[in-house]
């Protein structure tokens, strides 16, 4: 089968797109966040300064190969799992580079940019490194395990592994989404949703006021830009997976831009209100709540 080269333009411009939405709601939740806390927040646009700031300075610390390697496999994930996936249903533009098996792909991505972190910090030396990989290994293990027992409940469930057909099988009203036709997968996966996006109570993995180190300190100048770019990418990425397969999926982008938001809110709401888990209590979580939910989707389907 021949490829479609006019295909690589478009799905460029939905980076482009995604990086732009995702460094304004990055700022926005910032503000959100602030807000609670009755303080002003950063601008919506420091983080295009930031950003435009760490890509012009250039470093003269040396480290090992794969230390500078992990942003770019942390970057490598988020922009692989976004191309791979269709962006807006319906649309050749914006359908990128999605295929027949491109679910299992898209689960693929999801853990390639957390293991090049891991990879990139076990090289810089650190002694509190260790700790971190530790952390953030056994988080992610425990949250993607029911992450992968909902997808399976729904390639079951629609039998296909395409993410387009699956989001073709949901269209013709609301009451056809997984969400009501399969809703203990999507509650197995919306509670892996709140482990895989790292925000309170789940960011175990930098413990801000528990270890004052982590990438955000030991990368620097344009490798820090990179992971500041991929944070504007990879939620987004993953958000778009869900909408996919829960959700109904987007056939314009006012309706992607809305449905990313609210799904993006649940964690931020969780987050605000609730303090941080320590690594025992968040792998229990997902253990004694969500994989039993996922296994029970899997059995009734």
């Amino acid at each position: 089968m021949d490829f479609d080269w006019m295909k690589i333009p478009y799905a460029l411009l939905t980076l482009f797109i995604v990086v732009n939405y995702g460094m304004l709601q990055n700022a926005l939740i910032a503000k959100i966040g602030a807000r609670v806390g009755r303080r002003r927040g950063i601008p919506i646009w420091q983080n295009y300064a930031d950003l435009i700031k760490n890509y012009s300075i250039r470093s003269s610390i040396t480290h090992g190969v794969m230390y500078y390697l992990g942003p770019v496999f942390r970057l490598s994930g988020g922009v692989g799992l976004l191309l791979f996936v269709p962006s807006l249903y319906g649309s050749e533009m914006f359908s990128n580079l999605s295929f027949a098996g491109d679910l299992i792909l898209a689960l693929y991505f999801i853990f390639f940019g957390t293991l090049g972190m891991a990879l990139g910090a076990a090289e810089s030396g650190h002694p509190y490194a260790a700790i971190g990989i530790t952390r953030g290994l056994q988080q992610v293990s425990a949250a993607e395990l029911p992450m992968a027992l909902a997808v399976f409940s729904v390639a079951l469930q629609y039998q296909t592994l395409s993410v387009t057909e699956i989001v073709a099988a949901q269209q013709g009203g609301f009451q056809n989404w997984t969400l009501f036709t399969n809703p203990l997968a999507v509650a197995a996966a919306m509670l892996s949703f709140l482990g895989s996006m790292m925000r309170p109570p789940f960011d175990v993995v930098l413990a801000p006021q528990e270890i004052p180190i982590g990438p955000p300190t030991e990368y620097h100048s344009s490798y820090l830009a990179l992971m500041q770019t991929n944070r504007a990418i990879f939620p987004i990425a993953k958000i778009v997976i869900y909408m996919n397969l829960f959700f109904g999926g987007a056939t314009i982008w006012p309706e992607f831009f809305l449905k990313v938001f609210l799904i993006y809110m649940v964690s931020v709401l969780v987050g605000v209100v609730h303090p941080r888990f320590r690594v025992e209590q968040s792998i229990r979580w997902f253990l004694v709540w969500a994989v039993p939910i996922g296994i029970l989707s899997i059995v009734l389907v």
